[in-house]
C-alpha cells in the first residue's frame, strides 16, 4: 500500500502488531495482572466468565493493533522518524496527544479509578513505543 508516497512494509506492520500483543500479555499478566483485576473489581470467579470467547477477543485486539501499526507505518515517515530515538519520540507525542486524553475522558465519565487510568494508559504508551520501535528498525 502506498499513501502519501510512503510504501508500507507489511512485515514491519505484522511484527509491530505482534510485538504490541506480546507487550500486552506481559503488562496485564505477570507485571500488573493482579492490580488490573483489583481495579476492575474482578475476582477469580468473574475471570472464568471472561474467558468465554477469549480467542475472538484476542483476534479482534490483534486486528486493532494492526490498524494502529498501519497508521503508525504511514505517520512515522511523515514525521521524519527514521531512527529509534525519533520513532520513540514521535510515538510518545502521538500517545500523549491522541490516546491519553481519550482514556482520561473515559475515566472522568466512566467512574474508573486513576490507578486504572494509569495502568491502562501506561500499557497504551508501551504499546505505541514498541510498535514505533519495530516500525523504524525493521
Amino acid at each position: 500500500m502506498v499513501l502519501y508516497g510512503i510504501t508500507l512494509d507489511y512485515v514491519a506492520v505484522l511484527g509491530a502488531g505482534i510485538a504490541s500483543m506480546i507487550a500486552g500479555f506481559i503488562w496485564y499478566g505477570p507485571l500488573f495482572g493482579k492490580l488490573w483485576m483489583k481495579e476492575m473489581k474482578i475476582d477469580s470467579k468473574n475471570m472464568e466468565g471472561m474467558k468465554k470467547g477469549m480467542s475472538t477477543k484476542y483476534a479482534l485486539s490483534l486486528a486493532g493493533s494492526l490498524v494502529m501499526a498501519v497508521i503508525l507505518g504511514h505517520v512515522l515517515p511523515l514525521m521524519q522518524a527514521i531512527t529509534l530515538v525519533a520513532g520513540l519520540t514521535a510515538g510518545f507525542w502521538m500517545w500523549l496527544g491522541f490516546i491519553a486524553p481519550v482514556q482520561f475522558t473515559e475515566v472522568l465519565f466512566g467512574g474508573k479509578s486513576m490507578k486504572l487510568f494509569a495502568l491502562n494508559t501506561g500499557h497504551q504508551l508501551v504499546s505505541v513505543l514498541v510498535m514505533s520501535a519495530v516500525l523504524v528498525l525493521v
